[in-house]
């Protein structure tokens, strides 16, 4: 009985992974599709949101059942509830890159983004990418040095949001308010979708030591003070 709920318990952490690589490659396609304003790749990456939302569903469905048959204490509660904490993050890191591909198909067949910024975007896309797939390296290794890495690898995307908000503001903008604003809300989504990644390493550092992880990066500032 007890190798079935730790089977099922890692089953759920096999259910974040793979959440996690869904949306990784759900941004990454959506960025292309802004970029090359594609709009079948945009209606794709609108249509598979769905399997993102059916996985969080049933990880949730599986997660409340645990509860309720073996009522967990100690470590294995804590799998279960920040579990639970970790899908919802990444379910809305699934939206975010829905959004990026919504806003593809709505101006389509133009791009939202004008060409002298498309490196910027591009870089976005990459980086969000790159943390989503480092948040489920992390997941599967439970590494807490790797899942503390992710909050300082979120000040590269700090920086190409303020890039961002330099050309916006320059006096030589020259694309006109709808396209600010377009440009505008792709730097909040891909801002807030590498803060979901970080959010579920940090999980993984409370699932994993029991204390948070800005808790444990304070330690190691007075450590190293």
């Amino acid at each position: 009985m007890r190798d079935a709920y730790h089977e099922e318990l890692d089953s759920i952490g096999d259910g974040l992974v793979d959440m996690a690589r869904l949306v990784g490659s759900a941004i990454g396609r959506a960025t292309t599709a802004i970029l090359d304003a594609d709009l079948k790749l945009a209606e794709s990456v609108i249509a598979a949101d769905e399997k993102v939302d059916d996985l969080q569903r049933d990880l949730e469905g599986r997660a409340i059942a645990l509860l309720a048959r073996q009522q967990p204490v100690a470590t294995d509660l804590r799998i279960v509830v920040t579990s639970l904490r970790m899908s919802a993050d990444l379910e809305r890191s699934g939206d975010l890159a829905q959004h990026v591909a919504k806003l593809a198909r709505l101006r389509f067949p133009n791009s939202a983004v004008p060409q002298d910024l498309h490196a910027t975007i591009l870089e976005m896309g990459q980086l969000a990418q790159r943390l989503m797939a480092k948040a489920a390296e992390v997941i599967i290794t439970k590494d807490v040095d790797l899942a503390l890495q992710l909050e300082q690898d979120d000040d590269a995307m700090d920086l190409l949001h303020r890039t961002l908000f330099q050309h916006l503001m320059d006096d030589r903008w020259k694309h006109g308010i709808e396209t600010a604003v377009d440009v505008t809300l792709l730097g909040r989504y891909y801002e807030r979708f590498a803060d979901h990644a970080v959010s579920v390493a940090k999980r993984v550092v409370y699932l994993v030591t029991g204390e948070h992880a800005d808790e444990i990066s304070q330690q190691g500032d007075v450590e190293g003070a």
